[in-house]
């Protein structure tokens, strides 16, 4: 491609946010290398600079007040979609992009709609997946209903909504038949864990703690069992407390780390020497924390019936959502079988590998915004 200049919209990049933030963050630092000058817009939060500029990237983050890095509420949107609405319309008559790709049909969606209409620019949108009505049983509900026809304006308008699973294309073609999908999966730096060192007797969960996610089915599993590991749980969110109450009235000897650096060491080597990964999550898109676990070669347990399963293949055991009797006997197998989980862990690295680079999948991208899926022509 010769040299282009492209607007990436996104209210959450490291460090804010959760596996979104991530797949924004990938697939931006596969684009550096590319014939692009790219400009991200996203929130600002507390001490970060307003305005960052990094080899071809520059990120312009707009004034919001936003107490939490993993979680944003819908208050906290409405500000945003204002002060991003107005920074992103200054930055499109300066520089008159190419396209606009956007992450999150909500809530930056509605200001890819209103640059649209203010300006000609088009815009394919990433879904993650509490964007999309239905995905999500504990966040959002109410306002997805009241809010759908607006949705639907969003992907009507889209060029093209980028679905990481096949879970979340068919919620969105529920809601709206007429959307342009296409699917591309999430993808993980391949050398961002080593799969190759001693795996200990550990299993480790990491997540963002919403009830969604499933962490009170695997601390009921495994309630009075009776086996030699070491249990490590990794995340923030509103419902930590709660867990943490379950595992002292459940008598567990559970770890909670609370929310550590995506870089960090400490996070790092629980990765690369836990020999268990454990994702109970009742509905997921395309989870980036099980890509890092397929990567850091762990035997995977995680929910058929969501994203989860896409992801892991035939890698990993499939267990039905809600169901602690069948996390309970899963576990106690590969508890029990280290040379199952070697094998299972070697299969999830090689799945990754195969199909999950970003390097692969950056290019997936650049085609489908060469190949006529744009043809709207932004104002000059």
């Amino acid at each position: 491609m010769s040299r282009k200049k492209l607007l990436i919209l996104c209210y959450e990049y490291p460090p804010i946010g959760g596996g979104g933030a991530k797949v924004v963050a990938g697939l931006i630092n596969q684009f550096r290398h590319k014939a692009l000058d790219i400009d991200l817009v996203t929130m600002w939060y507390r001490t970060l600079k307003m305005i960052e500029r990094v080899d071809n990237l520059t990120i312009h983050r707009a004034f919001c007040i936003r107490r939490k890095k993993s979680v944003c509420i819908p208050s906290e949107m409405i500000l945003y979609l204002v002060t991003g609405f107005f920074l992103a319309y200054r930055l499109q008559r300066k520089n008159h992009y190419w396209l606009n790709h956007t992450h999150f049909i909500f809530p930056d969606g509605l200001i890819s709609l209103l640059l649209k209409k203010a300006t000609g620019l088009p815009y394919v949108i990433t879904a993650h997946g509490s964007d999309v009505p239905g995905y999500n049983p504990d966040r959002f509900r109410l306002l997805h209903r009241i809010l759908l026809p607006l949705w639907k304006e969003v992907a009507r308008n889209a060029e093209c909504i980028i679905c990481p699973s096949a879970t979340i294309e068919t919620l969105i073609l529920k809601c709206f038949r007429k959307a342009k999908t296409t699917i591309i999966p999430n993808g993980i730096e391949v050398d961002r864990f080593r799969a190759d060192l001693k795996k200990e007797a550990k299993i480790l969960l990491v997540t963002r703690m919403f009830e969604r996610k499933g962490v009170q089915y695997f601390l009921q599993a495994i309630r009075g069992l009776d086996e030699d590991f070491q249990i490590h749980i990794v995340g923030d969110g509103p419902y930590l407390e709660r867990l943490k109450e379950m595992a002292k009235q459940y008598n567990l000897q559970v770890k909670f780390h609370g929310c550590l650096p995506n870089r960090g060491l400490e996070l790092k080597d629980l990765f690369e020497t836990s020999r268990i990964f454990v994702f109970t999550s009742e509905a997921e898109n395309f989870p980036v924390v099980l890509l890092e676990a397929m990567t850091a070669g762990m035997a995977i347990l995680t929910t058929r019936g969501t994203g989860c399963a896409e992801v892991v293949g035939e890698s990993g055991i499939l267990v039905r959502v809600k169901n602690p009797n069948a996390i309970r006997e899963n576990l106690i197998i590969l508890m029990r079988d280290p040379e199952l989980c070697h094998k299972l862990g070697k299969a999830a690295r090689e799945r990754v590998e195969k199909y999950f680079i970003w390097e692969v999948v950056a290019e997936k991208y650049l085609l489908l915004y060469e190949q006529g899926l744009l043809r709207a022509k932004p104002n000059t």
